[in-house]
């Protein structure tokens, strides 16, 4: 009986994980350059032969892979990438990963992220432009042109989430390794006056609410009745 009451206790932990991750989804369903939060998970098992027993994983995140769509909102200084790369920006934290291109050039001149950070070229320097020449125009290769003439690029890396990734602000990600300069790449580049919309589908992510909520009241019915199949059976052996 305690197998079975520890079994829906893992079950309840992980179901617990499912729906922070959904919930992190759904409220992000409307953040530029946000990728949804997917998690695994695996069974443990503990004893063996017919004395085994198989418990759920707590689970391990990953990162979706799928491309948010583009919106096209025509400011010079929006930017939305095509193809696997990411934006490098330089925060209090270290460099961060991001999808989300609403950039701006203060009064020096640097290109800077919607929240104030500095935006990295390919060799990990912030992008630095003329803060008189205008708004710059982009390549598709990220380049950056002010009056015809080459001012900057904007750099794209390539790095690898892994499981159980740390987030920084809204759609950042911290790398676990130094990210690397994507180079000579013909299918990635840069769009200006884009945006990348979140790649989280609402509609499905509520489904799968509904669906871990269910499986929750499943499995607390199942505690239920453990607790109350142990308190018969204390009754009865101790009435002997």
């Amino acid at each position: 009986m305690q197998d079975s009451l520890y079994v829906s206790l893992s079950a309840q932990i992980a179901l617990q994980r499912r729906l922070d991750t959904i919930a992190d989804n759904v409220a992000n369903a409307s953040t530029v350059g946000f990728r949804a939060t997917g998690i695994r998970f695996q069974d443990v098992v503990s004893g063996t032969g017919q004395k085994s027993v198989s418990f759920a994983s707590s689970g391990n995140t990953y990162l979706s892979a799928a491309n948010g769509a583009l919106t096209q909102t025509n400011n010079p200084f929006d930017f939305a990438i095509q193809g696997d790369a990411w934006f490098a920006l330089e925060t209090p934290g270290g460099t961060i990963m991001t999808r989300d291109g609403r950039f701006s050039m203060n009064e020096n001149g640097e290109l800077m992220s919607v929240e104030g950070y500095p935006v990295l070229d390919a060799g990990g320097a912030p992008v630095q432009l003329d803060p008189r020449g205008g708004p710059p125009v982009a390549g598709a290769d990220g380049s950056l042109r002010q009056n015809d003439n080459l001012a900057g690029a904007i750099g794209l890396y390539q790095f690898d989430p892994g499981e159980n990734f740390v987030r920084y602000g809204n759609s950042g990600i911290v790398p676990t390794r130094a990210p690397e300069p994507v180079t000579d790449r013909i299918d990635v580049g840069v769009a200006q006056g884009f945006v990348e919309e979140s790649n989280v589908n609402p509609v499905l992510e509520m489904t799968r609410l509904i669906q871990v909520q269910r499986a929750f009241e499943d499995v607390a019915a199942l505690v239920r009745k453990t607790g109350s199949s142990t308190e018969e059976a204390i009754k009865t052996l101790g009435s002997k």
